[in-house]
């Protein structure tokens, strides 16, 4: 066996040790960034070996101690991993997560929906082309997923943190996709040029109910607090105000799809119901098979009735 195979052995025990669920793939990436190669070629030396770096060790053994302390994988190597992307991530910034690719699932059957046979659906304003607004942003993965898989769509993003909007424009630069990233509050007017013509909304909002910890000390210690907290008791208060913005962005029969908690799955879709702004309201499972994102149409023509059943998601 060889050495770094041995050592990333050790580290995934260390990780495991202390709680870390993802302890081999974890082990890897720490090791693969104080290489300053990809975890594939990272894979590839653990069995063919080579020489180490005299260094190795001991910074490969100080990344593992603080990953050891649940500091987030990507504070540490400054990236992360969304759909086909690899994103600058660090402190100050939502990290993204797994199920949130669901909503990005969504987005882009509702983006092909629109761009097959008898669309997309003309505008009042006359401008082609499909729109989709991100709100509460972050790092911009949702925005970049799909302006990357659909370049053909005019795509904005809106981020009232300033620290994570720094990281939002980093990706930008360093990934050359052209979206247009605004700092502001989700919960008032915003890109009112777009009043009415978006076709999508997607929306990662702060929806853990104010009171309750979360588990896992990766999100507790290190997501920032704005991104988290919905504003109420039941967690709703944020999205359902961000929803209401969105509904005047959205054209008649456009789609908001917002990403909430797996104990949100009934009480979100109830509450766009009965705002009475919102048709064809219904609840999607992520990968889990956990309610995760509830989508809506609009008011207007194409928005049809509620439907509470959950549908499974597009991939």
């Amino acid at each position: 066996m060889t050495l770094l195979r041995q050592l990333v052995r050790a580290g995934a025990r260390t990780l495991a040790g202390a709680g870390v669920d993802s302890a081999d793939v974890d082990a890897v990436e720490l090791a693969a960034h104080v290489l300053g190669i990809e975890a594939a070629e990272l894979r590839r030396r653990m069995v063919l070996g080579g020489e180490l770096p005299s260094s190795f060790e001991r910074t490969y053994a100080a990344h593992l101690d603080e990953r050891a302390r649940r500091v987030p994988l990507q504070h540490l190597t400054g990236r992360g991993h969304f759909r086909y992307l690899t994103l600058a991530l660090g402190p100050g910034v939502f990290l993204p997560r797994p199920e949130t690719e669901v909503l990005v699932g969504l987005a882009l059957a509702e983006i092909d929906r629109l761009a097959g046979p008898g669309g997309p659906v003309a505008r009042t304003s006359g401008v082609g082309g499909i729109r989709l607004v991100d709100l509460c942003t972050g790092s911009g993965a949702i925005a970049f997923a799909v302006k990357q898989e659909r370049p053909g769509v005019a795509v904005r993003g809106l981020e009232l943190s300033e620290p994570a909007l720094a990281w939002a424009r980093r990706n930008r630069t360093r990934l050359g996709l052209e979206v247009d990233l605004v700092r502001g509050d989700a919960t008032q007017p915003c890109f009112v040029d777009w009043s009415g013509t978006v076709d999508v909304v997607t929306v990662n909002p702060p929806y853990i109910p104010v009171g309750a910890v979360p588990v896992d000390p990766e999100v507790r210690d290190h997501d920032p607090e704005l991104a988290l907290y919905g504003g109420s008791a039941d967690g709703l208060a944020l999205p359902v105000r961000i929803a209401r913005v969105a509904a005047t962005l959205l054209r008649p029969g456009g789609l908001l799809l917002m990403e909430h908690a797996d104990a949100q799955g009934e009480a979100l879709p109830a509450a766009l119901t009965a705002a009475g702004t919102w048709g064809q309201v219904t609840d999607h499972p992520d990968l889990a098979g956990r309610p995760r994102v509830t989508s809506a149409r609009a008011a207007g023509p194409g928005a049809g009735p509620s439907v509470r059943a959950r549908l499974p998601s597009h991939e």
